[in-house]
């Protein structure tokens, strides 16, 4: 029995539990002040905290999904086909990196969308204790939250590039789902699950879901849907099946904006600077820089070099047409 400390108002731990309930891999869900002792268990203290059967604590979820990988065979997120599971993993890796940053612009910069999350979250971190304990935790959450906007770059400069980018993947995705549920057949893929997790909260914040449940309302349904697949079986697309547009369209983001992002983020750092700027979608763009996506950036180069001849004539014309090639195959 694994344990996932985790939160409803984290995107990371709906990922896990999502993934969880489609592996049918035996867990309990734990959030509030229940995940404190979890917390105390490893080394940078965020949700969600897995804890393993053997009573050891894990977090970061991306290598959690992989070594959930290697430990359980059945129902595997990953496509069996080495191109497509790169495909997936590239589209995971921009959802937990850039698409986040949509998630928090809308719980926290304007003050209607401030002051609802933040009582909502304290109402599940507390579970109790009465109202005024409650909104006096939720306004310390609520400034400590609104101060670290500049630090993950959701600033009202930089918002019309976000909001921009975020509208751009929910027309794909609405134009998708009511043809299929899924990316790469019938079953889920990690890319699925990535995606799920960042909207998971636009389906909840109060701006973020007047804007889904009005323009978008069947992306707005299909998040209940990937919440809980356990009862989903379904196949994979057949080997040289086309990928479906909406990859195309969501790669095109990828190159456009999280690519470029992804360089000059390394360049600054290289360069000893604290800062970088980049302009996508005819918008401006500025964030300090952050050295967890310099990992980011190293594994995906990482993962596209040890592609095979035939993943990479597969991969290649994808990536080219979409902008994303060129830095994937720097070193």
């Amino acid at each position: 029995m694994y344990r996932i400390n985790g939160a409803l108002g984290s995107p990371y731990s709906m990922k896990m539990r999502a993934v969880l309930r489609y592996r049918r891999i035996p867990h309990l869900w734990v959030h509030g002040a229940d995940t404190r002792g979890a917390l105390a268990q490893v080394k940078a203290p965020v949700i969600p905290v897995m804890e393993y059967p053997d009573g050891s604590f894990h977090n970061d979820s991306t290598p959690l999904i992989y070594d959930l990988e290697a430990r359980h065979a059945e129902r595997s997120i990953l496509p069996p086909d080495p191109a497509r599971a790169f495909i997936a993993h590239l589209i995971e890796d921009f959802a937990d990196e850039w698409v986040t940053k949509a998630m928090f612009g809308y719980r926290w910069l304007e003050e209607v969308d401030q002051i609802q999350m933040s009582r909502w979250l304290a109402f599940d971190a507390l579970k109790g204790g009465g109202l005024e304990a409650s909104q006096g935790y939720a306004e310390q959450f609520r400034t400590r939250q609104v101060g670290r906007m500049a630090i993950v770059g959701c600033t009202a400069e930089n918002f019309p590039l976000i909001e921009a980018s975020t509208r751009a993947l929910l027309d794909a995705l609405e134009a998708h789902v009511v043809d299929q549920h899924c990316l790469f057949g019938t079953r889920p893929s990690i890319a699925e699950f990535g995606m799920y997790a960042q909207l998971s909260q636009l389906g909840v914040d109060p701006t973020a879901q007047a804007v889904m449940r009005k323009d978008y309302p069947y992306s707005y349904r299909w998040l209940l849907h990937i919440d809980d697949m356990s009862g989903i079986e379904g196949d994979w697309s057949a080997p040289g099946t086309p990928y479906a547009p909406i990859i195309t369209a969501w790669l095109k983001q990828v190159g456009e904006i999280y690519m470029p992002f992804l360089r000059a983020n390394a360049a600054a750092i290289a360069a000893g600077e604290e800062t970088f700027r980049i302009t996508a979608m005819g918008q401006p763009y500025t964030q300090g820089v952050f050295k967890y996506q310099l990992k980011c950036l190293a594994d995906l180069r990482a993962r596209y070099a040890a592609l095979d001849a035939a993943a990479r004539a597969e991969v290649d014309p994808l990536l080219s047409d979409t902008g994303c090639l060129e830095t994937l195959r720097q070193s």
